[in-house]
């Protein structure tokens, strides 16, 4: 097939139909291979935004908790002083209600009902 004007055989066709499909499968498994290495690059940076994501998730819950724990103890001191002064203020109460029966009792006076 050195003159480009002769007719082509069979033989000719099938060798060029062959030489097509041998380059077309190279090509083929060529993108392929391009294809899979840019599927599994995606893949990779994919998982590593996953891995971030999951990461800032996580900061922002410890950091939501950590405010919340310092909420807690603030409300739970406010607590314990407010139950402190409650006591505190039960025993005096308490101290004057018995210096009034002592008055009530010199005194000869029926209790109050």
């Amino acid at each position: 097939m050195d003159d480009s004007n002769a007719p082509a055989t069979k033989g000719d066709l099938q060798g060029a139909v062959e030489q097509l499909r041998t380059e077309m499968n190279h090509q083929y498994d060529q993108l392929r291979g391009e294809m899979n290495h840019q599927y599994d690059q995606l893949r990779g940076e994919m998982q590593h935004q996953y891995d971030d994501l999951k990461e800032t998730l996580r900061d922002s819950e410890t950091r939501l908790l950590q405010a919340f724990y310092g909420y807690t103890q603030t409300t739970d001191a406010k607590l314990k002083e407010g139950e402190q002064s409650d006591i505190a203020l039960r025993q005096r109460l308490t101290a004057v209600e018995s210096r009034i029966l002592e008055v009530e009792k010199r005194l000869n006076m029926p209790p109050a009902a």
